[in-house]
């Protein structure tokens, strides 16, 4: 395995090339400051500590990869404040929450996902850990919460 970030060009639902990027799995947590360093020390994981606040979001995230910079990464998040919709997860043990795929255009992935049944729970808006890209939010029919990114 290179250490780069797995990407897959397929064809969608309509017939449409498509190209993602798988960009990280998140994992929600009470609290990033209590479990970080030993998160990061059962992976093996390199965790610079930098905690993002998105007001938007209504959480704190951090990223930890194993490996290059440029590998999937894992998102530490947690609720920040008492409206987070983050608590109910965390009141029933945290774990394992969404995967993230990179794509070109989010309006489209949008469009493809519901044509293959998905739910949009969350339209796009601009995230803070991204440096202001877009994301959204969907529920596949599996009940899988996906989050995309906008390159």
């Amino acid at each position: 395995m290179t250490g780069k970030p797995t990407s897959d060009v397929a064809l969608d639902v309509v017939g449409t090339t498509v190209t993602t990027t798988f960009h990280h799995v998140g994992y929600v947590v009470a609290s990033i400051t209590s479990v970080g360093q030993d998160f990061a020390r059962s992976l093996g994981a390199h965790w610079d500590g930098t905690i993002i606040h998105d007001p938007l979001q209504q959480a704190r995230v951090t990223f930890m990869h194993c490996g290059r910079l440029e590998s999937p990464a894992i998102e530490l998040v947690e609720p920040a404040g008492e409206d987070s919709p983050l608590h109910k997860f965390v009141a029933k043990g945290g774990g394992l929450h969404h995967i993230c795929y990179e794509v070109d255009s989010l309006d489209t992935q949008l469009e493809r996902s519901r044509a293959a049944g998905c739910l949009v729970v969350k339209n796009p808006l601009p995230a803070v850990a991204f440096s202001g890209r877009r994301i959204a939010w969907i529920y596949t029919r599996q009940k899988l919460l996906v989050e995309y990114l906008e390159r």
